[in-house]
């Protein structure tokens, strides 16, 4: 995979941006590589850590030298929007790990994940329509559910960077740790909370969450119905009674 390495393990993927020369920028092979993890993760289900390989960098952006070639049949095209949304869609939880800048299109990719954890020295921002352009790959849409609107409408109208102490206190990450070395252990941790969890109940949790409202309660109950049935819930019920009986 051109510009990622991966790394599989029992229950999760940890995905490494690997574009030190570039600032991790996104670009056309690496939007390639991402649909290829996406693919594989769509297949086999399962947790995905998504970090930045280079020390103090998360990903500085879409790569401005290809995006400024790009036309108006680029932007229909939906080059980094769709892998993006494929992200968002993955069948379990994701967790961005973001060390140092995450900017324009390298936000959004955090963004596309479901939870963020971030060291004291990230940076996010969203500096498009200071290029002539807009934050196009889910940000005036991911943004507000994050932030609220309001906010979410200065950081777009204005391109103003959020550090992580106010990233933090705004909601748009979960956790931060104040050094490098402490990033992925935490991104881990945090995945090992997730892990404890049913993988068939994750799955149909994060579905319920993404959906639209129009799909509610319906979408809760089928899906609670399909938990009622499954095995995994009988036998995490019952070994819950036994340990309190034994208490």
């Amino acid at each position: 995979m051109t510009g990622l390495r991966v790394e599989e393990r029992a229950d999760r993927v940890v995905a490494t941006l690997d574009r030190p020369e570039k600032r991790n920028a996104i670009d056309a092979d690496l939007v390639r590589s991402l649909h290829e993890l996406c693919a594989e993760l769509e297949a086999r289900p399962r947790l995905l850590l998504l970090t930045g390989g280079a020390e103090g960098i998360f990903a500085g952006g879409a790569d401005i030298g290809q995006l400024r070639e790009r036309g108006r049949l680029d932007a229909l095209a939906a080059i980094n929007s769709a892998v993006f949304a494929r992200i968002r869609a993955l069948p379990m939880p994701t967790v961005a790990a973001v060390d140092g800048p995450a900017l324009g299109g390298g936000a959004e990719l955090a963004y596309a994940c479901d939870l963020r954890v971030c060291t004291a020295r990230a940076v996010f921002g969203q500096p498009e329509v200071r290029l002539g352009i807009l934050a196009g790959a889910g940000a005036t849409h991911r943004l507000p559910a994050l932030v609220g609107e309001a906010r979410a409408k200065e950081l777009l109208f204005t391109g103003r960077r959020v550090d992580a102490d106010e990233a933090l206190r705004i909601g748009l990450v979960n956790r931060v740790v104040a050094e490098p070395a402490d990033l992925l252990p935490t991104a881990h941790g945090l995945l090992d909370e997730v892990a404890k969890g049913s993988a068939l109940a994750l799955r149909l949790t994060k579905l319920a969450v993404d959906a639209p409202a129009a799909a509610h309660p319906h979408l809760d109950l089928v899906s609670q119905a399909v938990l009622f049935e499954d095995d995994e819930k009988h036998r995490r019920m019952t070994e819950f009674l036994e340990r309190r009986r034994d208490r």
